[in-house]
């Protein structure tokens, strides 16, 4: 009698192997732990054939003041790490546009640089300063949800970059929690209202936690004016940086533009 518990023979089967994932370009993807909103909306904005996100996720505060921005910077590193360089990333990104306005965004790429050398590095900042320029924007409206020091931090920024604050509106709202909860009503609503003055030419909306990468098209629509967000921006400069000039639509105007000159 055969004994039914005996372990059987493993057949070794033949199998034979392609590109893998993300064949065409993995783009690197350092996510705060309070941020609830990112990762979907890069799913949405990164739908792309043969494009594969890979997400690393970093320690932080949930309230948003510079303080607690800058110290941020002891944990790039950390997470830059976790990112392992056979994977064969194309292209990473910070994701944090306020941190990256206190901690200054050269640093931030010279952190990611120091793990993953000749790898091009990008931020919400710098990808949205490269995509107003892609879309001719130079008199801005800017929306925030943070503190007036953090939303003033960030214009000057902007302004060291040759782009004019025309108007500025903040949901003055310290918690990245209470952040990701605003519904993209009231975002769409802020964006209008900042928008629709003769005195910009096109709308910003800071931080990766606010759910604004599906109003943009709407946006644009309602004023008649380029409009990006911090998610959006990046996820557009990533893949450009990584070779991948594809359309999306339904995504606004930007993901039909190139890399400006020198981005």
């Amino acid at each position: 009698m055969k004994d039914s518990n005996q372990p059987k023979i493993v057949k070794r089967l033949d199998f034979t192997t392609d590109s893998g994932v993300g064949h065409r370009a993995r783009i690197g993807l350092l996510v705060l732990e309070s941020d609830q909103t990112m990762e979907t909306e890069f799913r949405q904005l990164t739908d792309l054939p043969g494009v594969a996100v890979y997400h690393a996720r970093l320690a932080n505060d949930v309230t948003v003041t510079p303080e607690t921005l800058a110290k941020m910077e002891n944990e790039i590193p950390i997470a830059a790490s976790k990112l392992p360089d056979y994977m064969g990333l194309k292209s990473i990104g910070y994701g944090c546009t306020s941190a990256s306005t206190i901690i200054g965004e050269d640093r931030v790429s010279d952190i990611i640089g120091e793990h993953h050398p000749g790898i091009p590095a990008t931020n919400p900042l710098t990808a949205a300063k490269a995509a107003l320029r892609a879309m001719g924007v130079k008199r801005l409206g800017l929306l925030t949800p943070y503190s007036p020091e953090v939303t003033d931090a960030m214009q000057r920024k902007f302004a060291d970059a040759g782009i004019e604050i025309a108007i500025v509106g903040s949901f003055y709202e310290e918690s990245d929690l209470v952040v990701g909860k605003i519904d993209p009503e009231s975002i769409l609503s802020a964006a209008i209202s900042i928008g629709k003055s003769s005195d910009c030419d096109g709308v910003f909306i800071s931080c990766t936690s606010l759910r604004a990468a599906g109003i943009i098209d709407q946006a644009e629509r309602k004023l008649g004016k380029p409009v990006t967000a911090s998610n959006h921006a990046l996820a557009w400069h990533l893949l450009r940086l990584a070779g991948i000039d594809d359309h999306l639509e339904n995504a606004g105007q930007l993901f039909k533009c190139p890399l400006p000159y020198s981005s």
